[in-house]
């Protein structure tokens, strides 16, 4: 808002009001107040960990975006981050965050991705699963349930919100039980077993967590004895290759486990994904009024 003294001038009050006027009728009223969202925020992105994947593609949207000139990233970890997206959103205030898909930020707040027209956050991804050459033929009860399994992207973020005061087993346990329909589908036909051994490795991240105490639930519900195993991305694709584990829930695809998945590719099996629409970007609350990267202002 602008703020003015009136003067006792006769002549200076008339011209400031002529100002005051042209200036309300100017075509550049949304600029004025997308500028002042940008000043609110003090240019600034609420970021995660120092090092994040990222937290470097957030430091390359700072100097290719001419909206962000001027911007800095402030970094710290991904619970800061979350704690200050919440301060805002109770106080409807401006905030522009590191976000990801999927997690519980989005099953918790009404926020939104802006949208990034020059593509430096890459398209959308899809979880995947895999598995070692040979499960289909040994396993073929486990190899059907593992090729069905899928998750609508919304389901598994309210599974994540619940596992903030539950643990992933018992969210999964609780998830399985109230999708009887689904899992009917993914287990039909399936003849049981009798202690079958298999093993499934993953990345520690929340999603993959969820889905794959999902797979062991429903397996071990066939008789299967399922051992799951948290590893760094390239120890999975290297487990599935060298018989080490039998499969994989975790994959990102194209872009984030690409490299490793081309370094191994023919050595394993792509079952496809099981969930969709996985994505990272700079997001902002939906009561802000804007949309794109672009809408954002440079520091003056």
């Amino acid at each position: 808002m602008i703020n003015f003294k009136w003067k006792k001038s006769g002549l200076i009050t008339g011209l400031t009001l002529s100002l005051i006027v042209a200036g309300c009728g100017s075509n550049d009223e949304n600029a004025q107040t997308e500028t002042t969202v940008s000043e609110e925020m003090e240019y600034t992105i609420t970021g995660i960990e120092p090092g994040a994947g990222q937290s470097e593609t957030n430091t390359e949207a700072l100097s290719t975006y001419d909206s962000l000139d001027g911007w800095e990233q402030e970094l710290a970890s991904t619970g800061a981050m979350l704690t200050q997206l919440g301060e805002a959103i109770d106080n409807e205030e401006p905030i522009v965050v590191s976000a990801w898909s999927p997690h519980y930020m989005f099953a918790n707040w009404d926020i939104k991705y802006l949208e990034d027209p020059k593509g430096l956050y890459g398209e959308d991804e899809a979880i995947t699963t895999i598995a070692r050459t040979g499960l289909k033929d040994e396993m073929p009860g486990a190899y059907t349930i593992l090729d069905r399994l899928k998750w609508e992207i919304s389901d598994v973020e309210e599974a994540l919100l619940a596992a903030q005061d539950k643990e992933f087993e018992v969210v999964a346990q609780e998830w399985v039980d109230e999708n009887q329909e689904t899992v009917a589908q993914w287990t039909e036909e399936v003849e049981p077993v009798d202690g079958t051994s298999i093993e499934l490795v993953l990345t520690p991240w929340d999603a993959e967590t969820f889905t794959s105490n999902v797979a062991k639930v429903v397996l071990e519900q066939q008789g299967f004895n399922v051992t799951l195993t948290p590893v760094d991305p390239a120890i999975m694709f290297e487990a599935i290759v060298t018989d080490d584990a039998d499969a994989s829930l975790a994959p990102w695809m194209p872009a984030t486990h690409g490299a490793l998945y081309a370094e191994h590719e023919g050595n394993f099996e792509d079952l496809g994904a099981n969930v969709e629409g996985a994505k990272i970007g700079l997001a902002v609350p939906s009561y802000m009024d804007i949309d794109s990267i672009e809408d954002l202002q440079p520091k003056e």
